[in-house]
């Protein structure tokens, strides 16, 4: 049996983790667009990995479970790579929830009860959540993001009230950082690992669709030129700190959010991004 690495999601910074990772694995790669994944499958085939991909859609927890039951077909699992999400110029509030909050939570909880020994988790989160004030929510509410099951999520008054879609994106977030770290004690039991990584502005085509949107582009283009790096970042350097996360130098690191963002965070708290 093979040794597998389940990709969810197929793009830019999904493949970039993949090809440091996967040398000498099996890897499933699964995206809710079937055309997508098999271009991307192609690819990476062509590049000299073993790949199969799939469909998934992360709002289905029977659909996340089928993921599974393929998967485990394959070997043992020894990562999964999490880079599946909307943006907040790609979709409103609550069907944003439903992807990036609910299914990410459930991809968590079904892939930690098969995950193999050694084996480990990255999940792309976002420097977005970092912006919250550090009292945006209380211990009572991360409690409830972190611990609650995913179903129980989305019936949260507060959570079914929410109508702006870069709210929703930044709870969810949020909400993935510390599903993360509770998560992080369950797959512990399994000799397992699981982590989180904040991007900021990785040029992406979701990034390009937040530089050019109507409503965001103007803020975004700005914070990239006041930040102290002056750029966005690209799918490579997620891939490379993915890899150390992966790797055996990174096996202390566990329920752990690492923010990446050229420095955009500090600049909206402490420099010229500050809220005047």
């Amino acid at each position: 049996m093979a040794d597998v690495i389940v990709v969810i999601g197929s793009g830019s910074i999904a493949q970039a983790i993949a090809r440091r990772v996967s040398v000498g694995k099996k890897i499933l790669l699964a995206d809710i667009h079937l055309d997508n994944a098999k271009a991307v499958e192609d690819i990476l085939k062509r590049a000299g990995f073993d790949v199969e991909s799939t469909h998934v859609d992360v709002r289905s927890r029977e659909s996340i479970q089928q993921l599974v039951a393929a998967s485990t077909a394959l070997g043992d699992i020894k990562g999964v790579i999490l880079t599946a999400g909307l943006s907040p110029s790609q979709a409103k509030a609550q069907d944003l929830l439903h992807v990036d909050l609910y299914g990410s939570a459930v991809v968590f909880e079904e892939f930690g009860k098969v995950i193999a020994a050694g084996g480990s988790c990255v999940v792309l989160g976002s420097q977005s959540s970092h912006r919250l004030d550090c009292d945006a929510i209380s211990q009572a509410t991360a409690d409830q993001l972190a611990t609650l099951p995913p179903e129980k999520l989305l019936e949260l008054p507060w959570i079914k009230a929410i109508d702006d879609s870069l709210y929703a994106y930044q709870i969810s977030k949020r909400g993935n950082a510390l599903r993360v770290m509770s998560e992080a004690v369950k797959w512990g039991k399994r000799g397992a690992r699981i982590n989180c990584i904040s991007a900021g502005i990785i040029f992406t085509p979701l990034a390009y669709d937040e530089l050019n949107s109507v409503e965001r582009g103007d803020y975004y283009r700005n914070m990239l030129g006041k930040s102290p790096a002056g750029r966005g970042g690209t799918p490579d350097e997620i891939g490379a700190l993915a890899e150390f996360m992966f790797g055996p130098n990174g096996a202390y690191m566990s329920g752990s959010d690492v923010l990446i963002d050229g420095g955009v965070t500090a600049s909206v708290k402490y420099g010229e991004l500050k809220p005047q």
